[in-house]
């Protein structure tokens, strides 16, 4: 099955050549590209992506917005295509904004080509890009900045069995299923079930958005 990306950043060369790499790649289809957030947004309305690459500062309109307009469509629209951020930043605001509303990750520009490669067929998977011990640091520095926000997130993990609170715990603390598969001596088939129960349960998309609502919610305290 092939996967269709489009890419949208203000720099015409970053443009041509994250799409020349992907394009090399079978199984990647570049479907288009876009010099802003706005043109992004039309042009994913228009070519159904299933992985955005977003720039988060760009002119007329930001990653950010773009993102959030492409995950929260208006009624009428269905397409929601996976968004990846692409920052030259390790740490910023936007990028943990474009997390919470639905990304599913980030990834610096400055990356080697096998990691961009890899990040799209991860997105595309339906997985989040959570691999970079910076993607924590980031959601760990900015939900400690917002102690304010945690009431109602917290109120929402009562709706957890103890096991899935432990799974959310780990997911949230970087561990893929097989590692909390081993953390609680479980199948990693179980593990995989309540993942997709938590998510169900919390009404979250994926991991990034767990992550998120893991440190929010006071359930793993940042820097733990």
């Amino acid at each position: 099955m092939t996967t269709r990306v489009i890419i949208v950043d203000d720099q015409a060369m970053v443009r041509a050549g994250f799409a020349a790499l992907l394009a090399a790649q079978s199984d990647i289809d570049v479907v288009g590209e876009a010099p802003d957030g706005a043109q992004g947004v039309e042009l994913s309305r228009r070519t159904h992506p299933d992985v955005v690459l977003m720039d988060v500062r760009m002119p007329e309109m930001d990653g950010l917005e773009a993102a959030r307009q492409l995950l929260a469509p208006p009624p009428g629209v269905t397409h929601r295509p996976r968004v990846l951020m692409l920052t030259t930043f390790d740490v910023d605001d936007y990028v943990y904004e474009a997390l919470r509303a639905g990304a599913s990750g980030f990834l610096l520009k400055d990356a080697p080509p096998a990691d961009l490669i890899a990040a799209v067929r991860v997105v595309a998977a339906g997985d989040a890009l959570l691999a970079p011990s910076v993607t924590r640091r980031l959601i760990a520095d900015f939900a400690k900045q917002r102690p304010a926000a945690r009431s109602r997130p917290a109120q929402r993990l009562k709706g957890l069995t103890e096991r899935e609170t432990e799974v959310l715990t780990l997911v949230a603390r970087g561990q893929s299923n097989g590692e909390i598969a081993r953390t609680l001596v479980l199948a990693e088939q179980t593990v995989k079930t309540h993942v997709s129960r938590v998510l169900t349960k919390l009404d979250l998309r994926d991991r990034a958005q767990a992550v998120v609502f893991a440190y929010e919610s006071g359930l793993v305290a940042p820097g733990e």
